[in-house]
Protein backbone atom coordinates (compact mmCIF):
# COMPACT_ATOMS: atom_id res chain seq x y z
CA UNK A 1 0.00 0.00 0.00
CA UNK A 2 1.36 3.28 -0.73
CA UNK A 3 2.59 6.32 1.43
CA UNK A 4 -0.95 8.07 2.70
CA UNK A 5 -0.88 11.42 0.90
CA UNK A 6 -1.24 14.21 3.46
CA UNK A 7 -4.06 16.80 2.21
CA UNK A 8 -3.10 20.99 2.67
CA UNK A 9 -4.39 21.70 6.25
CA UNK A 10 -2.80 18.31 7.40
CA UNK A 11 -6.09 16.13 6.38
CA UNK A 12 -5.34 12.93 5.00
CA UNK A 13 -6.64 12.13 1.43
CA UNK A 14 -8.56 8.98 3.01
CA UNK A 15 -10.33 10.68 5.71
CA UNK A 16 -10.65 13.99 3.64
CA UNK A 17 -14.59 15.36 3.88
CA UNK A 18 -13.89 16.34 0.25
CA UNK A 19 -13.12 11.85 -0.63
CA UNK A 20 -16.66 11.40 -1.74
CA UNK A 21 -16.87 14.24 -3.98
CA UNK A 22 -13.67 13.02 -5.73
CA UNK A 23 -15.52 9.87 -5.95
CA UNK A 24 -18.15 10.95 -7.55
CA UNK A 25 -15.61 13.50 -10.39
CA UNK A 26 -14.04 10.00 -11.17
CA UNK A 27 -17.36 8.27 -11.66
CA UNK A 28 -19.01 11.18 -13.67
CA UNK A 29 -15.53 11.26 -16.01
CA UNK A 30 -15.67 7.18 -16.20
CA UNK A 31 -19.68 7.39 -17.32
CA UNK A 32 -18.74 10.26 -19.85
CA UNK A 33 -16.09 7.98 -21.36
CA UNK A 34 -18.91 5.04 -21.44
CA UNK A 35 -20.54 2.89 -24.56
CA UNK A 36 -23.30 4.28 -22.99
CA UNK A 37 -22.63 7.56 -23.04
CA UNK A 38 -21.52 7.90 -26.52
CA UNK A 39 -25.30 6.85 -27.48
CA UNK A 40 -26.59 9.25 -25.79
CA UNK A 41 -28.77 12.39 -27.71
CA UNK A 42 -26.82 15.99 -26.57
CA UNK A 43 -29.80 17.23 -24.70
CA UNK A 44 -29.64 14.15 -22.67
CA UNK A 45 -26.16 14.07 -21.94
CA UNK A 46 -26.82 18.18 -21.10
CA UNK A 47 -29.60 17.47 -18.65
CA UNK A 48 -27.35 14.44 -17.17
CA UNK A 49 -24.01 16.60 -16.83
CA UNK A 50 -26.41 19.42 -14.79
CA UNK A 51 -27.25 16.55 -12.52
CA UNK A 52 -24.13 15.35 -12.06
CA UNK A 53 -23.05 18.80 -11.29
CA UNK A 54 -25.54 19.88 -8.88
CA UNK A 55 -24.80 16.68 -6.82
CA UNK A 56 -20.57 17.26 -7.05
CA UNK A 57 -21.84 21.11 -5.52
CA UNK A 58 -24.15 19.30 -2.88
CA UNK A 59 -20.70 17.31 -2.23
CA UNK A 60 -18.32 20.05 -1.41
CA UNK A 61 -20.84 22.07 0.48
CA UNK A 62 -21.38 19.10 2.55
CA UNK A 63 -17.65 18.83 2.89
CA UNK A 64 -17.24 22.36 3.88
CA UNK A 65 -19.83 21.81 6.54
CA UNK A 66 -18.40 18.75 7.47
CA UNK A 67 -14.68 21.03 8.34
CA UNK A 68 -16.66 22.83 10.90
CA UNK A 69 -18.24 20.84 12.85
CA UNK A 70 -18.75 20.06 15.54
CA UNK A 71 -18.46 23.56 16.45
CA UNK A 72 -16.84 23.19 20.12
CA UNK A 73 -15.97 26.00 22.41
CA UNK A 74 -13.04 26.24 25.02
CA UNK A 75 -14.86 28.80 27.08
CA UNK A 76 -18.06 28.28 29.09
CA UNK A 77 -21.24 28.32 27.16
CA UNK A 78 -23.61 31.07 29.13
CA UNK A 79 -27.17 31.91 28.05
CA UNK A 80 -28.74 35.53 27.86
CA UNK A 81 -29.70 34.60 31.41
CA UNK A 82 -26.46 34.07 33.11
CA UNK A 83 -26.58 30.21 33.41
CA UNK A 84 -23.97 28.38 32.35
CA UNK A 85 -24.67 25.65 29.50
CA UNK A 86 -22.68 22.29 31.06
CA UNK A 87 -24.46 19.86 29.36
CA UNK A 88 -22.58 18.65 25.94
CA UNK A 89 -23.73 16.79 23.11
CA UNK A 90 -23.89 16.10 19.34
CA UNK A 91 -26.87 17.18 17.71
CA UNK A 92 -27.58 16.39 14.03
CA UNK A 93 -29.57 18.68 11.79
CA UNK A 94 -30.75 18.89 7.92
CA UNK A 95 -30.25 21.78 5.53
CA UNK A 96 -32.29 22.29 2.56
CA UNK A 97 -30.02 24.37 0.55
CA UNK A 98 -29.83 25.00 -3.29
CA UNK A 99 -27.66 22.28 -4.13
CA UNK A 100 -29.79 19.74 -2.14
CA UNK A 101 -30.10 18.51 1.58
CA UNK A 102 -26.89 18.45 3.66
CA UNK A 103 -27.07 17.26 7.25
CA UNK A 104 -25.04 18.91 10.03
CA UNK A 105 -24.11 17.09 13.68
CA UNK A 106 -22.48 19.89 15.87
CA UNK A 107 -22.19 20.46 19.65
CA UNK A 108 -25.20 21.67 21.62
CA UNK A 109 -24.69 23.01 24.82
CA UNK A 110 -27.84 22.13 27.21
CA UNK A 111 -29.23 22.67 30.81
CA UNK A 112 -31.91 21.01 32.80
CA UNK A 113 -35.25 22.63 31.08
CA UNK A 114 -33.61 24.37 28.29
CA UNK A 115 -33.30 24.18 24.69
CA UNK A 116 -29.77 23.50 23.31
CA UNK A 117 -27.63 26.25 22.46
CA UNK A 118 -25.58 25.64 19.19
CA UNK A 119 -22.79 28.40 18.94
CA UNK A 120 -21.69 26.74 15.31
CA UNK A 121 -25.50 27.84 14.22
CA UNK A 122 -24.50 31.03 15.42
CA UNK A 123 -21.14 31.55 13.90
CA UNK A 124 -22.40 30.20 10.03
CA UNK A 125 -25.88 32.15 10.69
CA UNK A 126 -27.95 29.15 10.09
CA UNK A 127 -32.02 29.95 10.07
CA UNK A 128 -33.81 28.50 12.59
CA UNK A 129 -35.90 26.11 10.31
CA UNK A 130 -34.84 23.83 7.35
CA UNK A 131 -34.66 26.13 4.22
CA UNK A 132 -30.75 28.11 4.03
CA UNK A 133 -30.58 31.16 3.38
CA UNK A 134 -29.82 31.01 -0.21
CA UNK A 135 -33.12 28.76 -1.17
CA UNK A 136 -35.36 31.85 0.94
CA UNK A 137 -33.40 34.17 -1.31
CA UNK A 138 -34.55 32.12 -4.96
CA UNK A 139 -37.66 31.44 -3.42
CA UNK A 140 -38.20 35.50 -2.44
CA UNK A 141 -37.21 35.71 -6.02
CA UNK A 142 -38.98 33.80 -7.71
CA UNK A 143 -42.75 34.36 -5.57
CA UNK A 144 -42.02 38.28 -6.49
CA UNK A 145 -42.28 37.13 -10.69
CA UNK A 146 -44.62 34.14 -10.69
CA UNK A 147 -47.38 32.79 -8.39
CA UNK A 148 -46.07 30.56 -5.50
CA UNK A 149 -46.70 27.30 -7.29
CA UNK A 150 -45.14 28.06 -10.22
CA UNK A 151 -42.18 29.62 -7.73
CA UNK A 152 -42.08 25.84 -6.13
CA UNK A 153 -41.93 24.28 -9.41
CA UNK A 154 -39.18 26.80 -10.60
CA UNK A 155 -36.96 26.36 -7.37
CA UNK A 156 -37.09 22.17 -7.47
CA UNK A 157 -36.68 22.14 -11.73
CA UNK A 158 -33.55 24.30 -11.61
CA UNK A 159 -32.25 24.28 -7.93
CA UNK A 160 -31.69 21.09 -5.65
CA UNK A 161 -33.83 22.47 -3.24
CA UNK A 162 -37.48 20.73 -2.72
CA UNK A 163 -40.21 23.71 -1.01
CA UNK A 164 -43.65 23.31 -0.65
CA UNK A 165 -45.91 26.11 -1.72
CA UNK A 166 -47.16 26.38 1.70
CA UNK A 167 -43.45 26.85 3.06
CA UNK A 168 -42.56 29.04 -0.18
CA UNK A 169 -45.42 31.78 0.99
CA UNK A 170 -44.08 31.95 4.39
CA UNK A 171 -40.19 32.17 3.47
CA UNK A 172 -41.86 34.62 1.07
CA UNK A 173 -43.68 36.78 4.09
CA UNK A 174 -40.27 36.81 6.21
CA UNK A 175 -38.02 37.79 3.44
CA UNK A 176 -39.65 41.13 2.96
CA UNK A 177 -39.68 41.71 6.80
CA UNK A 178 -36.79 44.00 7.07
CA UNK A 179 -38.03 46.02 3.90
CA UNK A 180 -38.89 49.31 5.92
CA UNK A 181 -35.43 49.17 8.51
CA UNK A 182 -33.42 48.48 5.34
CA UNK A 183 -34.54 52.27 3.90
CA UNK A 184 -34.13 53.67 7.06
CA UNK A 185 -31.02 52.55 7.84
CA UNK A 186 -29.60 53.48 4.04
CA UNK A 187 -31.47 57.17 4.88
CA UNK A 188 -29.73 57.61 8.57
CA UNK A 189 -26.18 56.57 7.34
CA UNK A 190 -26.73 58.81 4.32
CA UNK A 191 -26.17 55.78 1.12
CA UNK A 192 -29.53 56.62 -0.90
CA UNK A 193 -28.81 59.70 -2.31
CA UNK A 194 -27.30 58.93 -6.08
CA UNK A 195 -24.78 61.29 -7.29
CA UNK A 196 -24.86 63.01 -10.47
CA UNK A 197 -28.38 62.96 -10.96
CA UNK A 198 -30.56 65.32 -13.31
CA UNK A 199 -32.22 68.73 -11.73
CA UNK A 200 -35.58 67.90 -11.95
CA UNK A 201 -36.87 65.52 -9.08
CA UNK A 202 -39.70 63.81 -9.67
CA UNK A 203 -42.68 62.25 -7.53
CA UNK A 204 -45.53 60.47 -9.24
CA UNK A 205 -48.14 57.88 -7.23
CA UNK A 206 -51.46 56.63 -8.22
CA UNK A 207 -53.24 53.67 -7.01
CA UNK A 208 -54.23 50.11 -7.99
CA UNK A 209 -56.98 47.21 -6.82
CA UNK A 210 -56.26 43.81 -5.77
CA UNK A 211 -58.57 41.34 -4.88
CA UNK A 212 -58.33 40.75 -1.44
CA UNK A 213 -60.20 37.54 1.06
CA UNK A 214 -63.21 39.67 2.39
CA UNK A 215 -61.28 40.00 5.78
CA UNK A 216 -58.30 41.89 4.92
CA UNK A 217 -60.22 44.22 3.21
CA UNK A 218 -60.81 47.79 4.68
CA UNK A 219 -62.85 48.74 6.50
CA UNK A 220 -65.26 50.79 4.55
CA UNK A 221 -65.40 48.42 1.57
CA UNK A 222 -65.88 45.52 3.81
CA UNK A 223 -68.78 47.45 5.02
CA UNK A 224 -70.00 48.00 1.31
CA UNK A 225 -69.56 44.27 0.80
CA UNK A 226 -71.41 42.60 3.80
CA UNK A 227 -74.48 44.99 2.88
CA UNK A 228 -74.46 44.29 -0.63
CA UNK A 229 -74.33 39.99 0.65
CA UNK A 230 -74.57 37.47 -1.79
CA UNK A 231 -75.21 37.34 -6.03
CA UNK A 232 -78.90 36.44 -6.22
CA UNK A 233 -77.93 34.09 -9.15
CA UNK A 234 -75.92 31.05 -8.63
CA UNK A 235 -74.68 30.17 -11.95
CA UNK A 236 -73.66 34.02 -13.32
CA UNK A 237 -73.05 37.31 -11.67
CA UNK A 238 -76.07 39.92 -12.38
CA UNK A 239 -75.52 43.08 -14.10
CA UNK A 240 -72.53 45.25 -13.34
CA UNK A 241 -71.77 42.89 -10.10
CA UNK A 242 -68.56 42.55 -9.49
CA UNK A 243 -67.25 38.79 -7.40
CA UNK A 244 -64.20 39.83 -6.40
CA UNK A 245 -63.40 43.02 -3.98
CA UNK A 246 -60.22 45.13 -3.78
CA UNK A 247 -58.41 46.84 -1.64
CA UNK A 248 -56.35 50.10 -3.54
CA UNK A 249 -52.56 49.71 -3.51
CA UNK A 250 -50.97 52.72 -3.29
CA UNK A 251 -48.24 53.17 -5.81
CA UNK A 252 -45.23 56.13 -6.31
CA UNK A 253 -42.60 56.72 -7.64
CA UNK A 254 -39.21 59.12 -7.45
CA UNK A 255 -36.42 59.90 -9.70
CA UNK A 256 -35.03 62.97 -11.09
CA UNK A 257 -34.33 63.22 -15.07
CA UNK A 258 -32.71 66.18 -16.79
CA UNK A 259 -34.43 68.87 -18.16
CA UNK A 260 -36.60 68.18 -21.84
CA UNK A 261 -37.49 71.65 -23.44
CA UNK A 262 -40.17 71.33 -25.70
CA UNK A 263 -42.66 73.79 -27.38
CA UNK A 264 -46.16 73.64 -27.55
CA UNK A 265 -46.42 72.56 -30.89
CA UNK A 266 -43.90 70.14 -30.80
CA UNK A 267 -45.74 68.31 -28.14
CA UNK A 268 -49.27 68.26 -30.05
CA UNK A 269 -47.19 66.92 -32.74
CA UNK A 270 -46.16 63.87 -30.54
CA UNK A 271 -49.30 63.37 -28.88
CA UNK A 272 -51.49 63.37 -31.90
CA UNK A 273 -48.68 61.54 -33.42
CA UNK A 274 -49.26 64.15 -36.54
CA UNK A 275 -45.03 63.61 -37.31
CA UNK A 276 -42.45 62.09 -35.82
CA UNK A 277 -39.53 63.77 -33.73
CA UNK A 278 -37.18 65.68 -35.64
CA UNK A 279 -34.04 63.49 -36.52
CA UNK A 280 -31.42 65.71 -34.95
CA UNK A 281 -33.34 66.33 -31.93
CA UNK A 282 -31.79 65.51 -28.88
CA UNK A 283 -33.25 62.27 -28.08
CA UNK A 284 -35.50 62.18 -24.69
CA UNK A 285 -33.64 61.71 -21.49
CA UNK A 286 -34.56 58.90 -19.24
CA UNK A 287 -35.67 58.81 -15.84
CA UNK A 288 -32.57 58.16 -13.47
CA UNK A 289 -32.22 56.34 -10.10
CA UNK A 290 -35.69 55.57 -9.99
CA UNK A 291 -37.00 54.06 -7.11
CA UNK A 292 -40.59 52.57 -7.03
CA UNK A 293 -42.57 51.35 -3.92
CA UNK A 294 -46.35 50.28 -3.80
CA UNK A 295 -48.25 49.20 -0.25
CA UNK A 296 -51.60 47.85 0.18
CA UNK A 297 -51.00 47.91 4.15
CA UNK A 298 -49.73 51.48 5.03
CA UNK A 299 -51.96 54.65 3.71
CA UNK A 300 -51.52 56.56 0.99
CA UNK A 301 -50.28 59.49 2.83
CA UNK A 302 -47.21 57.09 4.36
CA UNK A 303 -46.09 55.86 1.07
CA UNK A 304 -46.00 59.41 -0.87
CA UNK A 305 -44.11 60.54 2.63
CA UNK A 306 -41.85 57.90 1.98
CA UNK A 307 -41.19 59.16 -1.42
CA UNK A 308 -41.05 62.63 -0.55
CA UNK A 309 -37.95 61.15 2.66
CA UNK A 310 -36.48 60.29 -0.35
CA UNK A 311 -36.08 63.14 -2.32
CA UNK A 312 -34.91 64.93 0.61
CA UNK A 313 -32.02 62.59 0.61
CA UNK A 314 -31.39 63.49 -3.06
CA UNK A 315 -31.63 67.21 -2.58
CA UNK A 316 -30.89 68.05 0.26
CA UNK A 317 -29.31 71.28 0.01
CA UNK A 318 -32.76 72.44 -1.86
CA UNK A 319 -31.14 73.13 -5.18
CA UNK A 320 -33.34 70.64 -7.68
CA UNK A 321 -37.02 71.56 -9.31
CA UNK A 322 -39.28 69.37 -7.63
CA UNK A 323 -42.21 68.21 -9.88
CA UNK A 324 -44.90 66.25 -8.87
CA UNK A 325 -47.11 64.59 -11.50
CA UNK A 326 -50.68 63.51 -10.61
CA UNK A 327 -54.05 62.26 -12.27
CA UNK A 328 -56.35 64.99 -10.43
CA UNK A 329 -56.89 62.52 -7.28
CA UNK A 330 -58.08 65.33 -4.88
CA UNK A 331 -57.17 62.88 -1.89
CA UNK A 332 -53.81 62.49 -3.21
CA UNK A 333 -53.65 66.38 -4.19
CA UNK A 334 -53.90 67.26 -0.61
CA UNK A 335 -51.43 65.06 0.49
CA UNK A 336 -48.92 66.09 -1.43
CA UNK A 337 -49.47 70.01 -1.04
CA UNK A 338 -49.64 68.97 2.83
CA UNK A 339 -46.23 67.11 2.61
CA UNK A 340 -44.35 69.74 0.35
CA UNK A 341 -45.54 72.63 3.23
CA UNK A 342 -44.12 70.20 5.95
CA UNK A 343 -40.54 69.27 4.36
CA UNK A 344 -40.54 72.72 2.74
CA UNK A 345 -40.54 72.06 -0.61
CA UNK A 346 -40.88 74.34 -3.66
CA UNK A 347 -43.31 71.84 -5.46
CA UNK A 348 -44.95 71.97 -8.81
CA UNK A 349 -48.01 70.07 -9.42
CA UNK A 350 -48.50 68.84 -12.87
CA UNK A 351 -51.89 67.04 -13.63
CA UNK A 352 -51.05 64.32 -16.51
CA UNK A 353 -51.82 65.94 -20.15
CA UNK A 354 -53.25 62.22 -20.90
CA UNK A 355 -56.16 62.39 -18.28
CA UNK A 356 -56.82 65.64 -19.16
CA UNK A 357 -57.15 64.60 -23.17
CA UNK A 358 -60.05 61.85 -22.29
CA UNK A 359 -62.00 64.95 -20.98
CA UNK A 360 -61.12 66.94 -24.19
CA UNK A 361 -62.57 63.89 -26.32
CA UNK A 362 -65.31 63.20 -24.12
CA UNK A 363 -66.68 66.44 -24.71
CA UNK A 364 -65.05 66.17 -28.69
CA UNK A 365 -68.22 63.61 -29.02
CA UNK A 366 -71.08 65.48 -27.68
CA UNK A 367 -70.36 68.03 -30.53
CA UNK A 368 -69.56 65.39 -33.60
CA UNK A 369 -70.20 61.60 -34.01
CA UNK A 370 -67.69 59.16 -32.44
CA UNK A 371 -65.51 58.31 -35.18
CA UNK A 372 -66.31 61.32 -37.64
CA UNK A 373 -63.56 63.33 -39.74
CA UNK A 374 -64.88 66.11 -37.61
CA UNK A 375 -64.12 65.02 -33.94
CA UNK A 376 -60.14 64.61 -34.02
CA UNK A 377 -59.19 68.04 -35.75
CA UNK A 378 -61.85 69.91 -32.61
CA UNK A 379 -60.24 67.83 -29.95
CA UNK A 380 -56.50 68.65 -31.36
CA UNK A 381 -57.47 72.09 -31.62
CA UNK A 382 -58.65 72.29 -28.15
CA UNK A 383 -55.20 70.26 -26.73
CA UNK A 384 -52.94 72.94 -29.00
CA UNK A 385 -54.62 75.52 -26.55
CA UNK A 386 -54.40 73.58 -23.71
CA UNK A 387 -50.69 73.31 -23.79
CA UNK A 388 -50.70 76.91 -24.44
CA UNK A 389 -51.57 77.63 -20.90
CA UNK A 390 -55.58 78.49 -22.22
CA UNK A 391 -57.08 75.63 -20.17
CA UNK A 392 -59.67 78.42 -19.09
CA UNK A 393 -60.89 80.38 -21.99
CA UNK A 394 -60.95 76.68 -23.66
CA UNK A 395 -63.46 75.60 -21.05
CA UNK A 396 -65.49 79.26 -21.53
CA UNK A 397 -65.75 77.62 -25.33
CA UNK A 398 -66.77 74.76 -25.01
CA UNK A 399 -69.83 75.62 -22.65
CA UNK A 400 -70.62 78.99 -25.29
CA UNK A 401 -70.57 76.30 -28.16
CA UNK A 402 -73.11 74.10 -26.37
CA UNK A 403 -75.22 76.42 -25.82
CA UNK A 404 -75.05 77.99 -29.36
CA UNK A 405 -76.37 74.76 -30.40
CA UNK A 406 -78.79 74.66 -28.06
CA UNK A 407 -77.70 71.68 -26.83
CA UNK A 408 -80.24 69.44 -24.20
CA UNK A 409 -78.60 69.20 -20.51
CA UNK A 410 -78.00 65.70 -21.55
CA UNK A 411 -76.29 66.15 -24.14
CA UNK A 412 -73.97 68.83 -22.86
CA UNK A 413 -73.35 67.15 -19.72
CA UNK A 414 -69.34 65.67 -20.80
CA UNK A 415 -68.88 69.35 -22.36
CA UNK A 416 -69.83 70.82 -18.71
CA UNK A 417 -67.90 67.91 -17.11
CA UNK A 418 -64.56 69.02 -18.98
CA UNK A 419 -65.22 72.40 -18.69
CA UNK A 420 -65.30 71.96 -14.84
CA UNK A 421 -62.71 69.71 -14.76
CA UNK A 422 -60.77 72.51 -16.40
CA UNK A 423 -61.31 75.35 -14.62
CA UNK A 424 -61.13 73.25 -10.95
CA UNK A 425 -57.32 72.06 -12.29
CA UNK A 426 -56.16 74.91 -14.25
CA UNK A 427 -53.71 75.93 -11.55
CA UNK A 428 -52.08 72.25 -12.50
CA UNK A 429 -52.10 72.85 -16.31
CA UNK A 430 -49.83 75.49 -17.12
CA UNK A 431 -48.40 73.37 -19.72
CA UNK A 432 -46.56 76.20 -21.71
CA UNK A 433 -44.57 77.12 -18.81
CA UNK A 434 -43.88 73.53 -17.70
CA UNK A 435 -42.35 72.14 -21.58
CA UNK A 436 -40.17 75.59 -21.15
CA UNK A 437 -38.69 74.65 -18.20
CA UNK A 438 -38.30 70.53 -19.79
CA UNK A 439 -40.54 69.57 -17.14
CA UNK A 440 -42.69 65.93 -17.53
CA UNK A 441 -46.24 66.31 -18.59
CA UNK A 442 -47.03 63.02 -18.31
CA UNK A 443 -47.58 59.90 -15.91
CA UNK A 444 -46.38 57.21 -18.05
CA UNK A 445 -43.90 56.44 -15.21
CA UNK A 446 -46.18 55.63 -12.25
CA UNK A 447 -48.90 53.93 -15.09
CA UNK A 448 -45.86 51.41 -15.92
CA UNK A 449 -45.19 50.98 -12.29
CA UNK A 450 -48.39 50.18 -10.95
CA UNK A 451 -48.47 47.83 -14.30
CA UNK A 452 -45.29 45.99 -13.43
CA UNK A 453 -45.93 45.88 -9.74
CA UNK A 454 -49.45 45.32 -9.12
CA UNK A 455 -51.12 44.18 -11.66
CA UNK A 456 -48.84 41.70 -13.69
CA UNK A 457 -47.90 39.93 -10.46
CA UNK A 458 -51.14 40.41 -8.26
CA UNK A 459 -54.06 41.19 -10.66
CA UNK A 460 -53.88 37.92 -11.97
CA UNK A 461 -57.56 35.63 -13.31
CA UNK A 462 -58.95 34.36 -10.05
CA UNK A 463 -56.42 35.44 -7.59
CA UNK A 464 -57.24 36.37 -3.78
CA UNK A 465 -54.76 37.39 -1.54
CA UNK A 466 -54.66 37.84 2.05
CA UNK A 467 -52.87 41.03 3.12
CA UNK A 468 -50.03 39.67 4.60
CA UNK A 469 -48.65 37.51 1.01
CA UNK A 470 -49.68 40.61 -1.00
CA UNK A 471 -47.71 43.16 1.15
CA UNK A 472 -44.58 41.16 1.15
CA UNK A 473 -44.86 40.13 -3.10
CA UNK A 474 -45.56 43.96 -3.88
CA UNK A 475 -42.05 45.21 -1.28
CA UNK A 476 -40.04 41.91 -3.27
CA UNK A 477 -41.22 43.52 -6.55
CA UNK A 478 -40.43 47.73 -5.60
CA UNK A 479 -36.91 45.96 -4.22
CA UNK A 480 -36.26 44.58 -7.61
CA UNK A 481 -37.69 46.93 -9.72
CA UNK A 482 -35.54 49.51 -7.83
CA UNK A 483 -32.64 47.96 -8.32
CA UNK A 484 -31.63 47.45 -4.47
CA UNK A 485 -32.69 43.64 -4.19
CA UNK A 486 -29.01 42.55 -3.78
CA UNK A 487 -28.30 45.02 -1.43
CA UNK A 488 -31.06 44.73 0.53
CA UNK A 489 -30.72 40.57 1.17
CA UNK A 490 -27.35 41.46 2.33
CA UNK A 491 -29.39 43.33 5.29
CA UNK A 492 -31.54 41.10 5.72
CA UNK A 493 -29.07 38.28 6.45
CA UNK A 494 -27.43 40.11 9.03
CA UNK A 495 -31.10 41.27 10.33
CA UNK A 496 -31.62 37.71 10.35
CA UNK A 497 -28.41 37.00 12.52
CA UNK A 498 -29.11 39.58 14.74
CA UNK A 499 -32.70 37.86 15.10
CA UNK A 500 -31.59 34.53 16.13
CA UNK A 501 -28.53 34.20 17.65
CA UNK A 502 -26.57 36.64 19.63
CA UNK A 503 -29.42 37.43 22.22
CA UNK A 504 -29.69 33.78 23.14
CA UNK A 505 -25.42 34.32 25.23
CA UNK A 506 -24.72 36.65 27.48
CA UNK A 507 -23.28 40.00 26.34
CA UNK A 508 -25.01 39.67 23.12
CA UNK A 509 -21.49 37.48 21.67
CA UNK A 510 -22.07 34.13 20.27
CA UNK A 511 -18.82 32.34 21.54
CA UNK A 512 -16.27 31.25 19.09
CA UNK A 513 -15.89 27.59 17.72
CA UNK A 514 -13.36 25.29 16.73
CA UNK A 515 -13.66 22.33 14.77
CA UNK A 516 -11.77 19.40 14.28
CA UNK A 517 -9.98 19.82 11.12
CA UNK A 518 -9.70 23.82 12.48
CA UNK A 519 -8.81 23.23 16.32
CA UNK A 520 -7.83 26.89 16.59
CA UNK A 521 -11.09 29.35 17.44
CA UNK A 522 -12.26 31.69 14.68
CA UNK A 523 -13.18 35.07 15.74
CA UNK A 524 -17.12 35.57 15.24
CA UNK A 525 -17.49 37.02 12.00
CA UNK A 526 -18.76 40.95 12.02
CA UNK A 527 -22.32 41.10 10.63
CA UNK A 528 -23.62 44.20 10.36
CA UNK A 529 -26.77 45.52 8.46
CA UNK A 530 -24.89 46.74 5.32
CA UNK A 531 -25.66 50.13 3.95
Amino acid sequence: MGALRVLPGGVGEASSPFARAREHVAGSERFLASAEASEMKHSDMERDIEARGRELMRLWYQAWLDLQVPGDVEQPVVDAEGKERTRKRTQSRELESIFGTVTMERTGYGAEGEASLHPLDGKLNLPEERYSLEVRRRAAEEASKNCFEEAAETLARYTGAHVPKRQIEELVSRAAQDFDDFYETRRQEGAGAPAGAGSLLVITSDGKGVVMHKDDLRPATRKAAERKGASQLRTRLSKGEKRGRKRMATVAAIYTVPPYVRTPQEMLAVLSRAQEPEPERTPRPRPEHKRVLASLEKEPREVLEEAFLDACDRDPDGVKTWVALVDGNEAQLAILEDLAEQYAARLTIVLDIFHVLEYVWEAGHAFHAEGSAEVEPWVLERLGRILQGEASQVAAGMRRSATKRGLSQMQRKPIDTGADYLLKYKSFLAYDEYLALGMPIATGVIEGACRHLVKDRLARTGARWRLAGAEAVLRLRALRSSGDFDQYWRFHEACEHERNHPHRYAEGKVPATRSTHNPTPSPHPHLKRIK
